[in-house]
């Protein structure tokens, strides 16, 4: 009796290690999968990484558990080494800023080429067509699979002093940027004190006069109510654009069924396009200017450049944006001016 029923046991037990046919095999995932994102809500950079990370975790019922720590703060709150900590395992997905990644990535310093874009139809003619494209390849060879464009809006400049309607304005302003050679030349050529100082240390320092002023998109303006902070003028004159960008490391991607990979990439783009919706709100996109009426409400000046005032500031910017176009690449760089023309044409 015992050997045939060994017998048994053992051909039960090698026929339920087959996968039948038609019955997919159970996954087995990780008990948590870390998202990281520079800055925390209600900034809509961040606000898409909770939405990304609440659809696959909702859609997946809880079979692949999505955790936000915003603040960068698995790397320390460094949000420029996330990328790094990606690669090594410490991170599994991420919604980028192009800003902090483009040290690593010499590329996406397109992105903030002074007065390239000018406008949305600018920034979505590059994110929607070959030239972004080409950047997602640039960044698939570093071990992350980017999945969707986001956004994260135009940085437009806030001060304590004066309207700033041309360069001469700038003269002597200590504008504190987070960080980039680029932004240093940027504002150097403008006539201005570049001061590069983290988000933590920014709040403090306006409110001492420590520094006059600041760069950032209208969303986080008013988010963290910098108008308390002595910033009461903001010009609007889309000189940079900070894109946000949804990855998963490679890895941790190929770990999941295919279903699941189409799972994460669907919800990542969901959370994307509203991600972009956000960060447009209220800024006279399709003539809402809900965003810029309540600056006004708590009495902040606010200055729109003409396409004519930006020129100047393109102008004195020029030599910086030839010296960097060349680590972006040239042929890149002219690809992306063209695209540009015909979106605002």
């Amino acid at each position: 009796m015992t050997p045939r029923i060994t017998r048994r046991t053992a051909l039960l037990a090698a026929a339920g290690s087959l996968a039948l046919p038609g019955i997919p095999r159970a996954q087995t995932y990780r008990q948590e999968y870390k998202l990281s994102v520079v800055g925390n809500r209600p900034i809509p950079l961040s606000e898409g990484a909770f939405q990304w990370a609440d659809l696959v975790t909702r859609r997946s019922n809880g079979r692949i558990n999505v955790k936000v720590y915003p603040g960068s703060q698995l790397v320390g709150g460094d949000q420029t080494r996330e990328l790094v900590a990606i690669r090594q395992g410490v991170i599994d997905m991420a919604v980028f800023s192009t800003i902090n990644i483009s040290p690593q990535i010499r590329e996406m310093n397109l992105f903030s080429l002074p007065f390239l874009l000018q406008d949305h139809r600018g920034f979505d003619a590059i994110i929607n067509g070959p030239v972004g494209a080409e950047l997602f390849r640039a960044l698939a060879t570093r071990e992350v699979e980017p999945l969707a464009w986001g956004e994260n809006g135009f940085r437009e400049i806030s001060n304590s002093r004066r309207a700033i309607r041309t360069p001469e304005d700038l003269r002597g302003m200590k504008i504190r940027f987070a960080a980039g050679a680029i932004f240093s030349e940027i504002f150097t050529a403008l006539g201005a004190n570049p001061v590069q100082m983290s988000f933590a240390d920014l709040q403090p320092a306006l409110s001492t006069g420590a520094v006059d002023g600041q760069e950032n998109p209208i969303n986080l303006f008013l988010a963290f109510r910098m108008d308390t902070l002595a910033q009461k003028h903001l010009t609007i004159w889309n000189y940079v654009a900070d894109a946000g960008i949804f990855v998963v490391g490679k890895r941790v991607l190929e770990s999941f069924s295919p279903a699941d990979r189409t799972l994460i990439t669907d919800c990542a783009k969901e959370a994307a396009q509203a991600q972009i919706a956000a960060s447009r709100k209220g800024i006279g996109i399709d003539g809402d200017r809900s965003s810029i009426e309540e600056m006004e409400r708590r009495g902040v000046t606010v200055t729109a450049l003409s396409d004519a005032e930006k020129q100047a500031f393109a102008r004195a910017t020029r030599p910086v944006f030839d010296k960097w176009a060349q680590t972006v690449g040239a042929d890149l760089t002219r690809r992306a001016e063209a695209a540009i023309r015909g979106a605002r044409a």
